[in-house]
């Protein structure tokens, strides 16, 4: 039993608690929230050493078994290749995403409850990904979403109020049905238990489990986790959110708290209900697996994302509604490979295809809070986001528009970036399917082909009428000379003091750091495949997840004497 498990989620919490008591010094409180970020990422790091590296070998499973009870009787911590996987992407955002915060978040809202709530956030988020069992999985959510409720409130205008209120409606709604499928299944197996639920719906006779129930509630669940995702057609609570909360966290809520939606479609899906196996033949669908099921169910709402999230795009008017409407577009095409690895015909094409979301799914995550991140900076600067009131900003701001303009680029998937690698996977997925024989793969094929396209035409019509042509009179205002980092001689909105140009260029270096790791993940991108194909067997081969928890090291009698008798999850 690893107790390395638990250091990423120790770090989170100990750091939320301690800028709680930190609140009365705004320095104190800010050091100790950005050392808190560092040392997440340090744990982070010796986990993902622990677990994934050195690349190319087999993966480890850490299992960490909460007051020593064993599995299935108490709570479980797992660390495999995916969870090591997301949380690696969890931690760059999150300390890039922090550090912004700090320059451009008011002192009073930093004081006041930004850096617990924020903190708080990543707990919930870490846990999502560690968690060995489903009741915990929603703990977890709850703990993560009920932070993220008041980050989206946490300006109070009129507007923000009713995104809020729209976000957190949805959200308890979700949670309430995530909570009634949760008791289905435990009523249904008799376990909370992932590991413990996949070993008894692979082998349900002898403990007289009906398999075709647990099809039904998996089905409930994965629309709650749709809709955490924002996939349509849940995806209405996106823009309005979006635009709502403060750029850090709307960066956060885009490229990590979507992802533990992701996350969790993979999770279940792929590893553990998977393993039930039944005659299926419903409204046209058919299969002997819950991936048959699931498959043509992930096309649709992966393609109907694609077209509502790009058409929407190119119809906007503002930058936050542009990028809005991109991530649910984006995470259509996230989700797109999903599918094509629910119906793969070859298991090598079932991890290359969850081995292309998880690609995506890390370089939308690091592009999209960039983006994110460098709106909020021409929003503080030139003081609006629409497209009408801006352009000439590649003269007046280079930096911060070589930024955008790689965030651009990472997304179109632009060589030798590393969102081209994960298009390029997409395709490829969709490609060995066809050769393969695979149902829908040559529709998913110009599914993915029309998406591109219009992600070409946003994210140009964009940089043309922000960035290009003739300088509006906002930013000739805002921005009287060339301004690049540490520049000295520029007027800002406010007057330009020496601070608010530190914090203003601590905002752009923040933009600038996630678009040198755009640039360094596609120049070593083999390392990065090494890792989403780690993590793609580790989602899919359920068997090694199930012994792992089950019968690993620690497990059993020799770990001690709390295990009881019954096959309930212990909560």
């Amino acid at each position: 039993m690893s107790t390395l498990v638990i250091a990423p989620l120790l770090v989170a919490l100990v750091t939320a608690i301690l800028t709680l008591l930190t609140r009365p010094s705004d320095i104190l409180q800010r050091t100790v929230s950005v050392l808190g970020a560092i040392g997440y990422l340090v744990a982070v790091g010796a986990l993902f050493d622990a677990v994934l590296l050195p690349l190319g070998s087999t993966p480890d499973i850490l299992v960490y078994q909460v007051g020593n009870w064993t599995a299935p009787f108490g709570i479980t911590l797992v660390a495999d290749g995916l969870s090591a996987f997301m949380l690696a992407l969890s931690a760059i955002v999150s300390l890039v995403a922090l550090a912004y915060s700090v320059a451009s978040v008011g002192a009073f809202g930093q004081r006041l409850s930004y850096h617990p709530l924020y903190h708080f956030m990543m707990v919930g988020v870490t846990g999502s990904f560690l968690t060995g069992d489903i009741f915990n999985l929603f703990v977890w959510f709850e703990v993560m979403l009920m932070s993220s409720y008041i980050l989206v409130l946490f300006y109070s205008g009129r507007e923000h109020t009713r995104a809020a209120l729209n976000y957190v409606v949805l959200n308890l709604v979700g949670s309430a049905v995530m909570l009634i499928a949760i008791g289905g299944l435990y009523s249904t197996t008799g376990t909370l238990n992932m590991a413990h639920m996949a070993q008894l719906l692979a082998n349900p006779d002898p403990h007289d489990v009906a398999v075709l129930p647990v099809l039904g509630l998996s089905a409930v669940l994965f629309s709650v986790f749709a809709l955490k995702a924002g996939l349509a057609p849940f995806q209405f609570w996106v823009p309005a959110a979006y635009r709502a909360a403060p750029s850090p966290v709307t960066a956060m809520l885009a490229g990590v708290v979507k992802k533990v939606g992701v996350y969790a479609i993979i999770r279940l899906i792929f590893t553990i209900f998977a393993a039930g196996s039944f005659d299926l033949a419903f409204l046209g669908i058919t299969g002997d697996s819950v991936l048959g099921f699931f498959g043509p169910v992930l096309f649709v709402m992966a393609t109907a994302s694609i077209f509502l999230g790009g058409i929407g795009a190119v119809g906007r008017d503002d930058i936050d509604g542009i990028l809005a409407y991109s991530s649910i577009s984006q995470v259509g095409f996230i989700v797109l490979p999903l599918a094509i690895a629910a119906t793969a015909p070859t298991e090598a094409i079932q991890v290359l295809g969850v081995a292309a979301a998880l690609v995506y799914a890390f370089n939308h995550g690091l592009a999209k809070s960039l983006l994110f991140l460098a709106s909020g900076t021409i929003q503080d600067v030139v003081g609006s986001d629409r497209l009408s009131d801006l352009g000439g900003l590649a003269d007046r701001a280079p930096v911060l528009a070589a930024g955008f303009f790689l965030g651009s680029l990472t997304l179109i998937g632009v060589p030798p970036l590393s969102g081209f690698f994960g298009k390029y996977l997409v395709f490829q997925a969709g490609a060995e399917s066809l050769a393969a024989g695979g149902a829908g793969a040559a529709l998913a094929l110009a599914v993915a082909l029309a998406g591109a396209i219009l992600t070409i035409a946003y994210y140009t019509r964009a940089w043309n009428a922000v960035f290009w042509g003739r300088p509006s009179e906002l930013v000739d205002v805002a921005l009287p000379a060339r301004w690049t980092i540490g520049g000295k001689d520029v007027a800002m909105t406010d007057g330009g003091d020496g601070l608010d140009r530190l914090e203003l260029t601590t905002q752009v270096t923040a933009v600038a750091i996630l678009a040198v790791a755009a640039i360094g993940f596609g120049i070593g991108f083999e390392a990065v495949f090494a890792a989403a194909d780690a993590a793609a067997h580790a989602a899919t081969d359920t068997n090694t997840y199930v012994d792992a928890v089950m019968h690993g090291p620690g497990i059993g009698a020799d770990a001690g004497t709390h295990a009881g008798s019954g096959t309930g999850g212990g909560h």
